[in-house]
């Protein structure tokens, strides 16, 4: 096993999201239009959190 490997196992969690092309195209193409996606959806959901605790 590489170190990265062995890190991400401790460390990390990965989620995925499903989006239909014909009724979520306005999800899809926000998404697309973002150069870091992850870091997008991240910072909604702190300013989530914020607003809703």
């Amino acid at each position: 096993m590489t170190p990265q490997k062995k890190y991400d196992l401790a460390n990390t969690k990965t989620y995925t999201i499903k989006v239909v092309k014909t009724t979520e195209k306005d999800i899809m193409d926000k998404l697309d239009s973002v150069p870091n996606k992850a870091g997008y959806i991240k910072s909604l959901i702190r300013k989530d959190i914020e607003e809703n605790g």
